[in-house]
């Protein structure tokens, strides 16, 4: 029997339609244990294989269903099997027809499940519920949805699953629906420093309504510690005064307007700092559920690269410096780099003495600055192209700033004489 649970564990996409296809993903069961020790200290996580069969997920015109096979349960219910059998036409799954191409693209998906229990009173049910995190690799495709389980009809034959307890369909699968789903359409974002950036959270509920109360939170954490960015509470039916907001980080943002007509629960966040980094919690509670998509937001500037020179023109003694500046970047790691091109080279070449770089200094938004100092000896030939080469996370190619070194003119050396010549004379003509 085993057997056929490992052979379900496959990713597959299945015919089941017009219009519309199968998709069977291998996942996780996942259930909190007692302790190690079995006496309830410290809690372990047991997980056990399942599989989720998604029911209906609309295929776009433009694409051939002459390849995809039909989903075939086992000929033989098997008992020990968790198969778990999700209806999503109602509400749909966005962006679900990424699953459909995640294999041929190989890309990882990532599907666990869990017991839910809904909160707040609750009047006595059959239906079982689980909570559904599935996400695919890329940061394209993230949601978390509620199944709520379907009324079976039983008799002497009904077939119970051993490890849930509930009661299957004749072909043996655990029949679902979704009834709740929170989904994110980009699970990563890098935004510039003192811009503004859109975090990407909606939700979508089935056709008879769960409750008409929403309450939306945004939370946000970073380096060990959490926080509360934004809350707010309104009404699906759009009663009027209805709405409360709570923003507790200036300039953050929901428009309530979008929660109520299209389930549009994103964050705008303007004049962003370098706190405003780290991991965002989009929690979205419908009555007696919730369901959370997380969200990383990487804040980015790339550095002003200057040189202290903009003509270099070589003296006698003693050396002299160049200095490279680099300045209100974020975050923190940047490299710079001395490179030489003297007129016998054919290519630059990485200096053996990178001179010596300054402190960071950090600024009042969070970014950085830095400088090397490079000390130049009057030995290097004249027509000696010095480079100074900077590398940031933000920028898509190193920036390069070059000096060419150049020997002092000859009227110069004239110029001097003649300064020199003619303060002698002035003196002696004061002296006497």
């Amino acid at each position: 029997m085993m057997i056929q649970v490992i052979l379900f564990g496959y990713f597959l996409t299945c015919v089941s339609g017009d219009g519309v296809a199968d998709v069977v993903l291998s996942c996780t069961l996942v259930e909190e244990g007692v302790g190690v020790d079995g006496m309830g200290g410290g809690s372990q996580f047991r997980r056990t294989p399942a599989t989720l069969i998604l029911r209906d997920v609309p295929v776009a015109p433009d694409q051939s269903l002459e390849t995809l096979t039909p989903f075939v349960p086992p000929s033989i219910p098997d008992p020990d099997a968790i198969l778990i059998e999700a209806k999503v036409s109602s509400p749909q799954i966005p962006d679900a027809h990424v699953l459909l191409h995640a294999d041929c693209n190989e890309q990882e998906v990532t599907c666990e499940l869990s017991r839910y229990s809904p909160h707040g009173p609750q009047e006595a049910q059959e239906a079982t519920h689980f909570l559904v995190s599935l996400s695919v690799e890329g940061g394209e495709f993230s949601t978390a949805f509620i199944l709520q389980t379907s009324v079976v009809e039983r008799d002497h034959s009904t077939l119970i699953q051993n490890k849930l307890g509930l009661p299957l369909s004749p072909s043996g699968t655990l029949l679902t629906e979704v009834i709740f789903l929170v989904f994110s359409r980009i699970k990563s974002v890098s935004a510039p420093l003192r811009g503004d950036v859109l975090l990407s959270c909606g939700f979508r509920q089935q056709e008879t309504p769960l409750a008409q109360e929403v309450a939306v939170e945004w939370r946000l954490q970073h380096r060990g510690k959490g926080w509360k960015v934004f809350e707010m509470k309104t009404r699906l039916d759009d009663a009027e005064g209805s709405t409360v907001v709570l923003a507790e980080r200036k300039g953050s943002s929901v428009n309530a307007s979008l929660v109520v007509r299209q389930g549009d629960a994103s964050l705008t966040l303007s004049r962003l700092k370098a706190l405003d980094e780290g991991t965002y919690i989009c929690t979205v509670t419908l009555g007696p559920f919730n369901a959370q998509q997380v969200i990383q937001l990487h804040v980015t500037q790339p550095p002003e690269v200057s040189l202290s020179e903009e003509k270099f023109v070589l003296k006698t003694d003693p050396p002299q410096t160049l200095s490279c500046h680099c300045s209100k970047y974020y975050p923190l790691d940047a490299q710079m780099e001395w490179w030489s091109l003297s007129p016998e080279d054919s290519e630059p070449k990485l200096l053996l003495d990178q001179g010596s770089l300054s402190s960071h200094r950090q600024h009042g938004d969070g970014s950085y600055s830095l400088s090397s100092h490079l000390s130049v000896p009057s030995s290097v030939s004249p027509g000696t192209r010095l480079t100074c080469r900077v590398s940031h996370q933000a920028l898509d190619a190193p920036v390069s700033l070059t000096v060419v070194v150049e020997s002092p003119t000859q009227g110069s050396y004239w110029w001097v004489l003649g300064f020199l010549i003619v303060s002698v004379l002035f003196f002696h003509q004061v002296m006497s």
